[in-house]
């Protein structure tokens, strides 16, 4: 079998997110997966097996497996096109249902599910960890969302990573404000040590929620967005009604064949 790195909202390799790709021939047991990931140790690996209408996904970090993924979504995408196992738009079966992938003016564009927050009390650790005022704190069903006084705070951020992992249910914490770089609509940054990732460097799902949060502050509809990590990330995000459209270049770095026994 062979198996991707794909580095996906970004157009240079070393850049962006890292996420593996694996195409199966037949579905495989998640102990497996588990442990074809914890050895690929990137942030998410992605597993593919065709079916009639599309193909099924799967996402696994190092850890464990999620129910939503961007990044690794898009490298999938990316992998299917680029190796002519699909062609035009593509269906993912998935643990959030349904997910599209089609090619949009050299991006790939992902429809996900809209993951909106509702308005939260900061737990202690999570005020503690971060160790900077918060100006919002919401929360959906995945993560928390904090909302800090700008730019220069999220991308000054030293969180305390053993506070954040003994958050109570919660994948991981989204941090944004109002970008201040000229051509950002608003920059974040995404931390799951509970998911064995300190730091994501881009995060597409995390978009699912921080579109219609920013949606709600300032009224618009499209937004160009950064992720601030070491490798940084753009998103394009598109907000229609219960559905969140991201957007992003992804870049092949390597293949390798992967042994079966």
């Amino acid at each position: 079998m062979k198996i991707y790195q794909v580095d996906s909202f970004t157009d240079r390799i070393f850049a962006g997110n890292p996420a593996g790709v694996c195409l199966l021939p037949a579905p495989r047991d998640e102990r497996w997966m588990q442990h074809v990931a914890r050895e690929m140790n990137l942030s998410e690996t992605a597993f593919l097996v065709r079916r009639p209408e599309g193909f099924d996904l799967r996402w696994f970090t190092p850890a464990l497996e999620v129910d939503l993924c961007g990044h690794a979504t898009l490298a999938s995408a990316h992998i299917l096109w680029e190796t002519g196992e699909a062609e035009g738009p593509i269906r993912f079966h998935t643990k959030s249902g349904w997910l599209a992938a089609t090619g949009r003016e050299g991006h790939v564009e992902l429809d996900f599910p809209a993951e909106p927050d509702h308005p939260a009390e900061a737990p202690p650790d999570l005020r503690e960890a971060l160790g900077v005022p918060l100006l919002y704190v919401g929360q959906n069903r995945f993560d928390y969302l904090a909302e800090v006084e700008s730019e220069a705070a999220v991308r000054a951020l030293r969180p305390d990573f053993g506070r954040l992992g003994r958050l109570e249910r919660n994948r991981g914490v989204m941090v944004t404000a109002r970008a201040t770089t000229p051509g950002y609509d608003f920059v974040s940054r995404f931390f799951a040590p509970a998911c064995g990732i300190d730091e994501d460097p881009v995060t597409g799902s995390a978009h699912c929620c921080l579109g219609p949060y920013w949606k709600r502050k300032i009224g618009k509809d499209e937004f160009t967005a950064y992720q601030a990590s070491a490798r940084g990330g753009e998103v394009r995000v598109t907000v229609a009604g219960d559905r969140v459209r991201l957007g992003g270049r992804a870049v092949t770095v390597f293949v390798a064949e992967l042994r079966e026994d």
